[in-house]
């Protein structure tokens, strides 16, 4: 993260292009701002180290009143990663939808960066925004897994959102996508056109990805369910110990596609183009010689094909949250929820019959 004490809401601005009259009030909660306006210029303000609250000069015969009316949005990602100009973050999406609702209820709205290396609050991140920032904040959104470690110890201090499944935390309340339906369309699409052997593939991360866990476990029971047999072999880099880099893993995928998969559900979007891509350079068609699948409904890449996907309600799922969190905030104790939104299907050109069918 990029932190500089001469950060001004110019600079937010001109980044952006927009006027520095729209940068102001998206931070004074303005009511005629669109909610994407000013998610995305929380989102910067986060990357550049910039805090409005901070700004603000205070008498010191009056010192600032701790009103806690402040949502703090906690990001586990690198900046770069979750700002890559190639691929569109899912983070992304999900801002919008915190947006409209803290503008709905006059809160205000916190975004910062946590990088996923850091397994405990004593880290240099975390240490810095409880000592710094912590005091305003009337509940944290969580978006991506976090170390388990973290979830336990913001937990004890802080009413809690999560808007992805956290492995191994039943206590806190979680808005997501229906992994199985989605998991479980994409192979209905693929057995109508003739598939019988669907490969599973993944990547590893920092922090265990626990919506890939979700997804892969939809895949088993909806093999299981319409009795396709699969193979460990066609499933790639899912269980713990695997060690494949992502190199490996696409060459694995390949030796598999030469040996009879026939197609590839991917656990995300971003893994899928990357396969496409590397398939692509080993000299295979997609979907003439193989068929690929994503989930999240991501905008695709320049150049890249139309992605056969699951498109993930990410402002409803950010909106939900929010307003998960509000409830709390006023009924700390309720019965924990875990909020499952449906996606639908978005068909794309990944998708063609087995090349044996064809």
């Amino acid at each position: 993260m990029i932190r500089r004490a001469s950060i001004n809401q110019q600079e937010i601005a001109d980044l952006l292009k927009i006027s520095r009259t729209t940068v102001s009030r998206c931070f004074t909660n303005h009511a005629g701002i669109n909610p994407e306006t000013r998610a995305n210029v929380f989102a910067v303000a986060a990357k550049l180290g910039y805090h409005y609250l901070e700004s603000r000069t205070q008498s010191p015969k009056a010192p600032a009143k701790k009103v806690k009316n402040t949502i703090a949005v906690l990001i586990c990602s690198d900046v770069e990663e979750y700002m890559r100009p190639d691929y569109q973050s899912p983070g992304v999406e999900l801002l919008p939808g915190i947006s409209e609702f803290t503008l709905l209820k006059n809160l205000q709205l916190e975004i910062q960066f946590v990088p996923p290396t850091e397994k405990d609050t004593q880290q240099p991140t975390y240490r810095r925004l409880l000592r710094e920032r912590s005091r305003a904040w009337a509940g944290i959104i969580l978006l991506y897994p976090f170390p388990q470690k973290v979830i336990e110890q913001l937990t004890a201090k802080f009413i809690c959102v999560s808007l992805v499944e956290q492995f191994g935390i039943q206590s806190i309340d979680c808005v997501d996508v229906d992994h199985y339906k989605g998991i479980s369309s994409l192979i209905d699409l693929l057995t109508a056109q003739g598939h019988r052997r669907i490969g599973f593939f993944s990547r590893h991360y920092v922090v265990e990805a626990s919506w890939a866990f979700r997804r892969y476990s939809a895949y088993v029971e909806k093999m299981t369910r319409i009795d396709l047999p699969f193979r460990t072999e066609d499933v790639i880099s899912v269980r713990p110990g695997e060690d494949e880099t992502i190199e490996q893993a696409e060459e694995h995928a390949y030796r598999m596609t030469k040996d009879g998969v026939t197609a590839w559900i991917c656990a995300a979007d971003h893994q899928a183009y990357d396969l496409i891509a590397s398939l692509q350079r080993r000299g295979l068609s997609v979907p003439k010689d193989v068929s690929v699948t994503g989930f999240d409904g991501i905008q695709k890449p320049q150049n890249a094909p139309e992605l056969s996907t699951v498109q993930v309600p990410y402002r409803q799922i950010g909106f939900m949250g929010a307003k998960r969190l509000h409830d709390l905030m006023s009924k700390r104790f309720d019965a924990t929820q875990h909020i499952l939104l449906e996606g639908g299907i978005r068909t794309g050109a990944t998708i063609g019959k087995p090349r044996a069918a064809a």
